[in-house]
């Protein structure tokens, strides 16, 4: 591929070398190149279908739980692999909507709110679903808008308004070659997610086989050096953690409790955290301390930190007396373990539950030999550093493709929108 030097029109900067002198770009609009699809279910027997956005089609069955077509699946539309759905409803990712084509369902059935069509002869649909990943439909529609999502969560946008989107089209050799490159992106992003998913699974098994469930005393799986058949006991929290109260100071880095990633530097979330950056009110946390949010305990939200620094007064901290903090961060975030917690945890409903230092610290925890406890943390902190490098193998892959993207296709502003 090849930087294309023809300067300002609808041309993309990066072209493969049998197109650099193809010319502009076309920018027909939607009703131009597809043809609408409107035949009904009637009576037959079809999935009923909707649309995630980041996902593409699920069965309703599956999103809500059961089929809610009731007495409107008669009127649904028939869509065929290949054809193309937009869902009006607006979410994160496609807040003015999002469009999917069909692909391995055969058939199926699409609420009558959805707008279908099918690409004419000539247009490729690889290269049409790179178009709606980069959101030129919403890039158009948002000006188009003129209110707010209605009763039903959709937004206001007719069919008219949707097919009137223009979009950039080359010749359909140029259109097949986008689309192979981009897909051939696509399959590998999806290869790699697989793996992350599997080293998840991978996880999850360990840490049901490493740790005892809470009616037992022994797990099913240990390493050889401690196979003895021995029980591990269990103590009161407060034997092997006690409070930490030590005021904030200037010099510390402050950090927060997520429920996904530890602790982290308050710096790196995209969020705003409305409480105060004072070091007199902030608590102080040393590294290997186990600092929880003590609102959100009952979800998980805890972690180690990973250095001295300073946490949310609103944070319990941890000082750990002869323990691996790793080894109770990990036994903490089992699902049996935060239903102890939630348990323990004051307040009439959830959203007001608090998990008092006092409170935890009567909870009866398994302490093994330390030993032991370094083995466990550090097989389930190898696996978290192959999870952490295979989660920016899948980002860069993205950013890759991104930027392939944006050099792939004209500048969207010159679309005449």
């Amino acid at each position: 591929m090849r930087e294309d030097k023809n300067g300002p029109g609808l041309v993309p900067r990066l072209r493969f070398p049998e197109f650099l002198n193809a010319g502009q770009w076309s920018a027909p609009t939607l009703a131009d190149i597809s043809t609408p699809v409107e035949e009904r279910v009637g009576d037959r027997t079809l999935t009923p279908v909707s649309i995630s956005a980041g996902i593409g089609f699920v069965p309703q069955a599956e999103k809500f739980g059961r089929d809610i077509s009731g007495n409107q699946y008669r009127m649904y539309t028939v869509v065929r692999d290949g054809d193309f759905v937009y869902n009006k409803g607006n979410s994160l990712k496609f807040p003015q909507g999002c469009v999917y084509d069909l692909q391995g369902w055969g058939e199926a059935a699409a609420p009558n709110v959805f707008i279908c069509f099918r690409p004419k002869a000539g247009y490729e649909n690889s290269f049409l679903r790179q178009c709606f990943e980069q959101n030129i439909h919403g890039i158009q529609l948002k000006k188009k808008i003129t209110s707010g999502a209605r009763s039903n969560g959709l937004l206001n946008i007719s069919k008219e308004a949707f097919l009137g989107i223009k979009i950039p089209t080359p010749s359909q050799a140029e259109q097949r070659h986008i689309g192979e490159c981009l897909s051939s992106l696509d399959n590998t992003i999806a290869g790699e997610v697989k793996k992350l998913e599997a080293l998840r699974l991978h996880k999850d098994g360990l840490m049901q086989r490493l740790f005892p469930s809470t009616e037992r005393s022994i797990p099913e799986l240990r390493f050889p050096e401690f196979d003895d058949g021995s029980a591990w006991p269990k103590v009161p929290a407060g034997d092997v953690f006690t409070n930490r109260i030590e005021r904030g100071r200037s010099d510390l880095p402050i950090y927060s409790v997520t429920m996904t990633d530890g602790m982290v530097p308050r710096a790196s979330l995209d969020r705003k955290i409305e409480d105060t950056a004072v070091a007199g009110v902030n608590k102080t946390a040393r590294a290997g301390d186990i600092a929880y949010n003590m609102m959100r305990m009952w979800q998980g939200a805890l972690g180690v930190a990973p250095e001295n620094c300073m946490v949310s007064p609103a944070y319990i901290v941890l000082e750990p007396q002869g323990i691996n903090p790793f080894f109770y961060f990990y036994l903490l975030k089992k699902p049996q373990l935060l239903h102890i917690l939630t348990a323990h945890s004051r307040g009439l409903t959830e959203d007001r539950l608090r998990l008092y230092y006092d409170d935890f610290a009567k909870i009866k925890l398994p302490c093994p030999p330390l030993a032991e406890q370094n083995r466990i943390a550090d097989c389930l902190l190898s696996v978290d550093q192959l999870i952490t490098a295979q989660i920016k193998r899948v980002n860069a892959i993205k950013t890759q493709k991104k930027g392939l993207m944006q050099r792939l296709f004209p500048d969207l502003s010159r679309v005449g929108v």
